[in-house]
This record gives C-alpha cells, structure tokens and sequence, in this order.
C-alpha cells in the first residue's frame, strides 16, 4: 500500500511552537499518520484517496516539555480520530 500524505497548511492553536521548530512539527504529524493510516486503515469510503480542504480534531494532550515528535504524535493521533481512523 503507498499513502502520500502531504500537509498544506497547519494551523495550531494554543500551543507555542518556536519558528526554527515548526517544519519538524509537521514533519512528524504527516509520518505519524501516515503510519496510522497505514497499520490501522481508514473508514472504507475514504478508500479510493482523499482530498480533505479541513479537518475539525478533538484537542491533542501535550506535555508543557513535548519535543517535535511528541507534538506530532499527538497531533496525528487527533487527526487520525478525526478522519475515522479505525481504533
């Protein structure tokens, strides 16, 4: 299976990302998920490939010290719940 998964634009809201660190925010939400998406699949009509303009998530949990990757993580795994990522 090939997912290609590309992040246009990601707006974050409550969270203080320092500038230099933002590209390895989104690095890793669009390697996380598409990990997710690969090992957990997606709901079945999303199945012949998707173009989503916007995506309402529940809040992701972070730690006051989260590093890029963990960030990431947690963003993806909202997004995934998000885009009916199977459980």
């Amino acid at each position: 299976m090939t997912i290609d998964l590309h992040i246009e634009r990601l707006v974050l809201e409550g969270i203080d990302v320092p500038f230099a660190q933002r590209p390895h925010v989104a690095a890793a939400i669009e390697a996380e998920l598409a990990l997710m998406i690969r090992n957990g699949g997606l709901d079945p009509r999303m199945s012949g490939g998707i173009a989503v303009p916007a995506l309402s998530a529940p809040p992701a949990t972070l730690a006051p010290d989260a590093n890029p990757a963990q960030i990431g993580g947690a963003i993806a795994t909202s997004l995934y719940g998000g885009l009916g990522g199977k459980s």
